[in-house]
């Protein structure tokens, strides 16, 4: 019986840290529209229709992939909390010059946002300037 009082709460903890991620992961996908080309990863996307799905939910991995499956790449993210929950769904350029970079995907709901990691690309750009940022409304369908 001592034992048994002794697992509970460690499998409590684990099951709660275990829903965590869980928490702030894309419904099944946000589609947006890109006005412009941009990079994703280290993959110039060109204008047009895309979405975002994650594919495993256990891997901080995102995929982006025009609507007409042409281009599509994997991207790193990590979780950023917020202090209130986001009031749409919506996607983060940063804008070096003439040149955009994918950085946060924010869905309607969730207090944490998923920042996309910079590639060496865009970590080249940003030692030149700082980024403008700009954001695009998008959708999350379930």
């Amino acid at each position: 019986m001592n034992i048994l009082k002794k697992l509970i709460a460690p499998l409590g903890l684990l099951s709660v840290l275990c829903a965590i991620p869980s928490m702030a992961q894309i419904a099944n996908r946000v589609k947006f529209e890109a006005p412009s080309a941009f990079y994703a990863a280290n993959a110039k996307m060109p204008a047009g229709s895309y979405t975002v799905t994650q594919p495993d939910a256990d891997a901080n991995l995102l995929l982006v992939e025009s609507v007409n499956g042409s281009h599509a790449v994997f991207v790193e993210f990590e979780f950023v909390s917020s202090n209130t929950p986001h009031s749409q769904t919506d996607v983060t350029f940063n804008k070096y010059g003439n040149l955009d970079f994918l950085g946060t995907i924010s869905v309607q709901g969730q207090d944490s946002e998923m920042r996309i990691t910079p590639s060496k690309v865009e970590q080249n750009a940003a030692k030149a300037a700082a980024p403008e940022k700009h954001m695009l409304s998008a959708k999350s369908t379930g």
